[in-house]
């Protein structure tokens, strides 16, 4: 039953938005740490096929025996969690670097707005819940 209620809104959905922007925000961060390290290679996770998995598990939401959200830990080797990609698009400078610091910064940027987005939403939820179950207005 307790699985029943959080696999019945979006918080299976959230949890997995949260869980890549965690990781992504790590390796842009990391990007942006080397971006003066002569022949060091930006890296990225894929944002839109972790956006076409999403869509798929959100399609596959009406089946009740198959888990939306199986964790980070549990991820395979096909997940975009695990699929990073080892050079941007982007200009080779002189020092064979392919780090734009303004691009790196921008992405950072857009990455935090959706997680904090995704936790806004989540602890709404939770406050419903807590809502419901207290039975209060």
């Amino acid at each position: 039953m307790e699985s029943s209620i959080f696999n019945a809104n979006t918080t299976p959905v959230l949890e997995q938005v949260v869980n890549f922007a965690q990781k992504r925000h790590s390796i842009l961060a990391t990007n942006i740490a080397n971006q003066r390290v002569p022949g060091y290679k930006g890296r990225d996770l894929n944002v839109n096929r972790f956006q076409e998995v999403l869509a798929e598990a959100i399609e596959r939401k009406n089946h009740p025996n198959e888990e939306i959200s199986p964790g980070l830990v549990s991820t395979k080797s096909g997940d975009p969690m695990r699929e990073v990609r080892e050079s941007l698009d982007g200009i080779l400078f002189h020092d064979e670097s392919n780090l734009d610091i303004e691009k790196q910064v921008a992405e950072l940027t857009k990455n935090q707005v959706m997680h904090s987005m995704a936790l806004t939403i989540m602890e709404d939820q939770f406050n419903l819940l807590n809502v419901a179950i207290s039975e209060r207005i």
